[in-house]
């Protein structure tokens, strides 16, 4: 009877309703300071005998208050970072007395914690260069004797738990990596895991979740943490991102700080009162991180910061100013402290790249720790949120091409020009091959510069090509302000001329391109989609794919215009079809300011049996949704 309640109540330690588990909120000031009036635990030094390296090795073990041999405990193995050993901890982390105090306020349970050496070689001490590399090949060895000797050492000696749902592994830095790669390669021996600050020696993420499923099953909590200006912090983040893209719950929590023990203490106060209780996954998202800074930020700026849950926090220095907002499109009133330091938080933004200023004082300004962008008709700010789906536009370990500026003068304005180019993977050694090019448009308030940087047309081609999903070929991305009024004919009319009598001959003439219809394409975004429909359509012998994003003609101000298209399409239909091997169209969902606009003109192709594909992708009158438009055209075109 007393073997089944005692069964029946390890069993419920890991069904208890999860919703008995709640936030563990950051340390507080003095969580790492001795008490006198609580009980401690006692910190000894062990010696195992190691068959993987050949000789005794050394840890630390903490045994917490009133330790008995007669109750049986959980273990936590403590692992240390590149230049530190078993004694790290204890000297730079005194996580006894964080433990103890965790104790004393009833907040972990009781639970053995070992630290030992990671670094895995007869010699094992922390001297001369610790990054030889049979110094840093010890950290990989270590797994064999944490394992097969070390484990077993606690276990033999110890009153310990002998199930991996009763053992954790953490770590900080070096031992970070060790933590996740141990962990989670291990996961028959481990359902805790944890990994402080981790360092280049963590795996990279598809090595260590080769089976999300799989991990899903078994791990009871997964946790990883940074501090937030940490040079580091890359490869916890990539480990996130791959985590969040496949559903694998874990905590990624990013903290004020650097890559110090002022973190890794937090990281253990933390993670130690989560491991060995119930699991509520739902309260996982409430860890909102401090933030990391954006990818778009100029070197060293740590603001602003991007949360978990794409939240933008925004600092700003202006001790003088009244007033000082953000403008994402929805203004933001920052708040000022006493050191003229203007703070705020955004709502969640959506993935991918937006444009925003600073107000101060009511004068549209862009941000000094933001890179800056053309667009809106001048310089402005702008900030990437990270991609947590397919990541088709990520820099990954593919071929690349590159993009090429071209200057030319343009007899059609009179003026000196550019223009950018991608041009694909071995394109400079293939040079008895003829490419297909792509001309893609930019939209109103923009110009070359923008789908080269802001798309990230080179990223995306570089993926697609790598993945054999689209073929080889040039991009053009030209400047299409010519002068005029945007939206009215003779703009228009101007590019058309640019295009075919200035562009396209000093590509074919200058890159080995090939030269039919049915090797080149035209597209564009917005304004570009406009410029597109208009020397496009009446153009089908110099273009076979069209592409139309976020764009239709502007209803009443281009009506004249659009009916004199129709009129000409109504008159041309056969051989509009005949030529056009693609014309696709996109907008960003309901919300994109062209959609009106854009079903108007859906209805009138169909009356007039204009052959198209219409497509959607939701994020509005964004580059989100126009880098979803390159990547799903660029796929069509050419084969």
């Amino acid at each position: 009877m007393k073997k089944a309640l005692f069964n029946l109540s390890i069993a419920l330690l890991f069904t208890i309703p999860a919703f008995t588990q709640n936030v563990v909120e950051h340390a507080a000031p003095g969580f790492d300071a001795p008490r006198a009036a609580i009980p401690h635990g006692r910190i000894d030094t062990i010696s195992y005998h190691s068959v993987t390296v050949g000789n005794p090795r050394k840890a630390l073990i903490y045994t917490p208050p009133g330790f008995s041999r007669q109750q049986k405990y959980p273990v936590l193995y403590l692992l240390h970072g590149i230049g530190g050993d078993e004694k790290e901890w204890l000297n730079g982390g005194s996580p006894q007395v964080i433990l103890d105090n965790l104790y004393a306020e009833g907040k972990i349970k009781p639970m053995i914690v070992v630290m030992p050496n990671g670094r895995a070689m007869k010699d094992d001490r922390a001297t001369g260069n610790i990054m030889a590399p049979d110094k840093v090949q010890a950290f990989a060895t270590f797994e064999k004797d944490l394992i097969n000797d070390l484990i077993p050492y606690v276990q033999k000696n110890y009153p310990v738990y002998t199930d991996k749902d009763h053992r954790a592994i953490a770590g900080l830095s070096m031992g970070g990596g060790q933590s996740l790669n141990f962990g989670l390669g291990n996961l028959d021996k481990f359902a805790w895991i944890g990994g402080f600050s981790s360092a280049p020696n963590t795996k990279t993420p598809d090595q260590l979740v080769p089976d999300p499923v799989a991990a899903k099953r078994q791990i009871k909590l997964l946790w990883i943490s940074c501090g937030a200006s940490d040079g580091l912090i890359t490869f916890s983040k990539r480990t996130h991102e791959y985590l969040q893209k496949n559903s694998v719950p874990h905590i990624y929590y990013i903290e004020p700080g650097v890559h110090d023990f002022k973190v890794w203490k937090n990281g253990l106060y933390m993670f130690s009162q989560l491991i060995f209780k119930p699991v509520d996954t739902t309260t996982f998202s409430k860890y909102l991180e401090e933030g990391t800074p954006a990818e778009t930020n100029v070197r060293n700026a740590k603001y602003p910061q991007i949360s978990a849950d794409h939240r933008v926090i925004f600092r700003v220095k202006a001790p003088e100013a009244q007033k000082v907002q953000v403008d994402l499109g929805r203004r933001y009133d920052m708040m000022k402290d006493t050191g003229g330091l203007w703070t705020i938080t955004t709502d969640s933004l959506g993935e991918g790249f937006h444009y925003y200023s600073l107000l101060i004082d009511g004068v549209a300004v862009a941000d000094p720790a933001s890179a800056t962008f053309y667009g809106m008709g001048r310089m402005a700010s702008g900030i990437e949120i990270p991609f947590t789906g397919d990541n088709y536009y990520a820099l990954k370990e593919v071929p690349h091409g590159d993009i090429r500026i071209r200057r030319y003068f343009s007899k059609v304005t009179g003026s000196w020009r550019q223009l950018y180019i991608y041009a694909p993977p071995g394109y400079d050694t293939n040079t008895n091959g003829k490419y297909p090019v792509l001309y893609i448009l930019h939209g109103g308030g923009e110009d070359e510069t923008g789908w080269a940087t802001q798309g990230k047309t080179d990223l995306i081609m570089d993926n697609l090509i790598a993945s054999k999903k689209a073929e080889p070929m040039l991009i053009v991305m030209p400047d299409a302000n010519v002068g005029g009024a945007a939206f009215d004919e003779s703009g228009l009319k101007t590019f058309e001329s640019e295009l075919k009598d200035v562009i396209i001959p000093l590509v074919e003439k200058n890159f080995h391109v090939e030269t039919s219809a049915g090797k080149r394409a035209l597209a564009g975004l917005s304004m570009g989609g406009i410029h597109t429909l208009y020397t496009g359509i009446k153009n089908t012998d110099l273009f076979s794919y069209l592409g139309v994003f976020s764009s239709g003609w502007m209803q009443p101000r281009q009506g004249s215009t659009a009916a004199a298209q129709y009129d000409f399409m109504k008159a041309n239909a056969a051989s509009i079809n005949n030529h056009l091997k693609v014309l696709w169209i996109s907008m960003g969902g309901k919300e994109d300011i062209a959609y009106k606009n854009c079903q108007l003109m859906l209805a009138k192709l169909d009356e007039l049996n204009i052959r198209h594909t219409y497509s959607e992708y939701p994020g509005g009158h964004t580059w989100p949704v126009w880098r979803n438009n390159l990547f799903n055209f660029a796929q069509q075109l050419f084969k």
